[in-house]
């Protein structure tokens, strides 16, 4: 080793020179990707030579062959491999050929992205959102948002299947190793030039004829323009009159007149208007009366409403519920039909929110009025069961197109209103009597028990703590169930009011059917009600005892008042 003690020596420096040169073509390192030369090949794999490794890396041949590099499964030829590690478990080489083409193929896009040019890519599948696109050079996967497919919807893509084309990187994530690309980007690129010239023959203030209407935004209406161009025309251009969605005043296709009102030559967009066509008619809206009848056409029918013109761009709404005074779900379809013309009252006019509101029932008889002049409260008229719901009855009286309300608690005087509806149906014949009118609400009361007796008037020359009888129906654990003797009315005494002591409040005490007497603790005529109570009686009764025989301690002065406790002390004796 004496020799390399002195390394200035020219003998020295070539050593050097060979063993760094050798060392630095074998140095190897887990995670790179490296060149390995096909030195074997048999039937299901191939074996590659790397220089630095102590044995042979392995591919499936099948991976190649997917892969796409079939042509190069010969002896002698270069296959770029990822370098996954240098000895495994089984002290075998792990490399994979799929993972450094999709590294490389990683690092291109990076290129691609970074450069800002366009790829060359195939559409293969759909997947939710959009579509998956092949890298052709790379084979790595990216995905096309389906609104970047096309510069204009598209129902059927199948003809884009499977074909190269050019596709523009627009989204690269480092980090997940995500790729999004576009194919609308492209195709507007190729369009872009061509816009420009287009739109470089409009100017503010041109009136543009005949513009399709194509679709419709929240935000506003898209106009086609002889084919070439689309123009925008904002919801606030559409009409003088308030406009929630462009559907309410445009249909697809449609042809309008159009008015430039903005051309912005970087954005290539061209900003219309429809109603800049027409003077605005709100100037003079003080031609316009409240409470005044008008002609009014129909121009739009909705769910809701119509939308009717009192002339040429003064459109307003009629709401369903301004439709008849009695029926709250109008179809408007039933009633009127596109270019009607007919009467509306204006019951408001808001300068401001530029809105005129209309009404079509304050031009026909208010109902409600001719009802209340024909039958004022008090009436007794016949009427018949139009229709019904859980607690209470529509019924029709005479030929006036009204519904009145009549409640369950006023069909009988007795406790079991919804019980008595139940007999009643669509169609039957019934007597009742006009309770309570309220036009401004459009309601109408009525009843059938005031029709009848009143069986609380059997109360009426009755007064409190006068003594009745009446006649035990049933008993529960809060009390008993009673009915006066000559009333067809059950009242309820409370276990509380059945008897001074406590020991006798039980109700176990009464089997029914039994007659005894109590009395009236509470009575009201008027809201009819009334308080029955045995314990009332006991103590009117108690009280009228002491009042004729005595004191309540009466007898404990006399001589022979203490005669039983005395025999009871001498029998202990």
């Amino acid at each position: 080793m004496e020799i390399y003690k002195d390394l200035s020596n020219p003998a020295s420096k070539e050593f050097e020179q060979l063993l760094n040169s050798k060392l630095s073509k074998t140095q190897i390192e887990e995670g790179k990707i490296i060149e390995g030369k096909i030195n074997k090949i048999t039937d299901k794999f191939v074996f590659l030579f790397v220089e630095g490794l102590k044995s042979e890396p392995v591919l499936d041949i099948n991976e190649l062959r997917n892969m796409g590099l079939e042509d190069k499964i010969k002896i002698g030829k270069t296959i770029s491999v990822l370098l996954e590690k240098i000895e495994d478990k089984n002290g075998e080489v792990l490399v994979s050929a799929n993972k450094a083409q999709k590294i490389k193929g990683w690092d291109k896009l990076v290129e691609a992205y970074e450069k800002n040019e366009p790829i060359m890519g195939k559409i293969t599948s759909k997947c939710k959102g959009g579509c998956i696109v092949e890298h052709i050079d790379t084979g790595s996967l990216m995905f096309l948002p389906g609104s970047q497919i096309s510069d204009k919807p598209l129902k059927d893509i199948s003809h884009l299947m499977n074909e190269p084309q050019k596709f523009a990187l627009i989204k690269l994530d480092r980090v997940r190793g995500n790729a999004c690309v576009s194919r609308r980007e492209i195709i507007s690129s190729f369009k872009k030039e061509d816009k420009a010239k287009i739109i470089e023959k409009y100017k503010v203030g041109d009136i543009i004829k005949n513009a399709e209407v194509k679709g419709y935004s929240t935000f506003g209406c898209f106009f086609n323009v002889n084919g070439e161009l689309d123009v925008l025309v904002h919801l606030q251009e559409i009409s003088y009159s308030r406009v929630n969605h462009p559907d309410e005043v445009f249909n697809i296709g449609e042809k309008h007149d159009l008015k430039v009102i903005s051309v912005d030559k970087e954005k290539l967009q061209v900003g219309c208007s429809v109603k800049q066509l027409s003077p605005d008619p709100f100037e003079h809206i003080q031609n316009y009366e409240l409470n005044k009848v008008y002609k009014v056409k129909v121009v739009k029918i909705m769910d809701f409403g119509a939308f009717c013109e009192l002339e040429p761009g003064l459109t307003t709404l009629l709401h369903t519920s301004e439709l008849s005074w009695n029926k709250k779900n109008t179809s408007i379809k039933k009633m009127f039909k596109v270019n009607d013309v007919i009467d509306c009252v204006i019951t408001e006019i808001d300068k401001e929110k530029r809105r005129v509101a209309i009404s079509h029932r304050l031009t026909l008889e208010n109902p409600f009025k001719i009802f209340e002049k024909k039958f004022p409260v008090g009436t007794i008229v016949d009427g018949e069961v139009v229709n019904k719901n859980e607690y209470s009855l529509f019924v029709k009286v005479a030929d006036i197109d009204v519904d009145t309300f009549l409640h369950c608690n006023d069909l009988t005087y007795s406790n079991n209103g919804e019980q008595e509806l139940v007999k009643y149906k669509k169609g039957d014949k019934i007597k009742v009597k006009v309770l309570e009118i309220k036009v401004s609400d459009q309601k109408i009361r009525v009843g059938y028990k005031q029709t009848q007796t009143d069986p609380f008037d059997w109360f009426k020359d009755k007064k409190i703590r006068q003594t009745i009888t009446v006649k035990i129906i049933s008993t529960d654990a809060k009390g008993l169930i009673v009915r006066p003797e000559g009333c067809e009315i059950d009242f309820p005494i409370k276990k509380s009011n059945i008897a001074i002591n406590s020991a006798d409040t039980r109700t176990s005490r009464f089997t029914g059917g039994e007659r005894i007497d109590c009395a009236i603790a509470d009575l009201d005529i008027e809201k009819r009600k009334v308080t029955l109570s045995i314990k009332l009686l006991e103590e009117i009764e108690k009280k009228e005892a002491l009042e004729k025989y005595g004191a309540e301690g009466s007898g404990k002065n006399l001589p022979f008042s203490s005669l039983s406790e005395d025999l009871k002390k001498k029998e202990k004796k």
